[in-house]
């Protein structure tokens, strides 16, 4: 939640379960980084966002610059003008968690100062569920980036922002024809969206799990931005709990967000991160 041209599958949601908080957050007065780098997969990069099937990172939620969306990026260059143009995105359509340890030596390379990072869609987004990413892998690989920043950019603040519910994503689109289609035509996140309007036990069951997935991916980047230390901001899972509609989600694959889900996306995710 991999993708692009072969299969689509990164992105989601939201529903509702506090895990565990990655510790206190730098205080309010901290000031605003003269440079950041975002750091993800296919939502990140803003895909299908303003194009057919192509980035978008005007309108990434994190290191855009397009208006409407009123990205990290810009709310921080309202406040620190200095930040013009230090804007990184290293993210990569169809990353996984095991991409993220390069993406981080890019942003450490960068110099940046702020770093986010929105990454494990792909990971539970698969074509089936035997092959999503295992729990300790995905930790494994998470700490190994956060190692690599923290080796890197001692002093850079990184927010760690929870994996969406993908579940919530079935449940707003499987009422539309428009979207059972389209999942089923690019065989997109079939480890959910497969037999989207299927009641048996055993799709419903399936469903469970690779929620319960996400919930383990986001107790761990919970853990892991824990032990980085004061410097690592956790969203104490806000994207995940987010109730978002499928009118946020892009018409040409009802998987990805679209301008405005960009735009909410933006909103909460800042919100509960550091406060400048």
């Amino acid at each position: 939640m991999t993708l692009v041209r072969r299969a689509l599958a990164t992105l989601a949601g939201a529903t509702a379960l506090v895990l565990l908080a990655a510790g206190p957050a730098p205080a309010a007065t901290t000031p605003p980084p003269n440079s950041m780098a975002s750091m993800g997969d296919s939502i990140t990069r803003g895909f299908n966002a303003c194009g057919w099937y192509s980035d978008c990172t005007s309108r990434s939620f994190s290191t855009g610059d397009y208006s409407s969306v009123n990205s990290h990026y810009l709310r921080i260059r309202a406040v620190n003008p200095t930040i013009q143009g230090r804007n990184y995105n290293d993210a990569r359509t169809g990353a996984k968690s095991a991409d993220m340890y390069g993406q981080a030596g890019s942003a450490v390379s960068q110099g940046a100062e702020y770093v986010t990072m929105l990454i494990g869609a792909n990971d539970a987004c698969t074509g089936s569920e035997s092959t999503m990413t295992p729990v300790s892998t995905y930790r494994a690989n998470i700490d190994s980036a956060l190692n690599r920043i923290k080796a890197g950019l001692p002093n850079a603040r990184v927010a760690v922002i929870s994996v969406p519910d993908i579940y919530r994503l079935w449940y707003v689109g499987k009422g539309s024809s428009s979207a059972r289609s389209t999942w089923s035509l690019f065989g997109i996140c079939q480890s959910m969206l497969a037999n989207p309007t299927s009641t048996n036990q055993t799709d419903v069951d399936r469903r469970a799990r690779v929620r319960q997935r996400v919930v383990d991916y986001n107790t761990q980047l919970a853990q892991a931005c824990a032990a980085y230390g004061a410097n690592c901001d956790f969203d104490d899972n806000a994207v995940f709990n987010y109730p978002f509609a499928l009118s946020q989600v892009s018409t040409w694959d009802y998987f990805h967000p679209n301008t405005s889900g960009q735009a909410v996306l933006a909103t909460i995710s800042y919100a509960s991160g550091f406060g400048w």
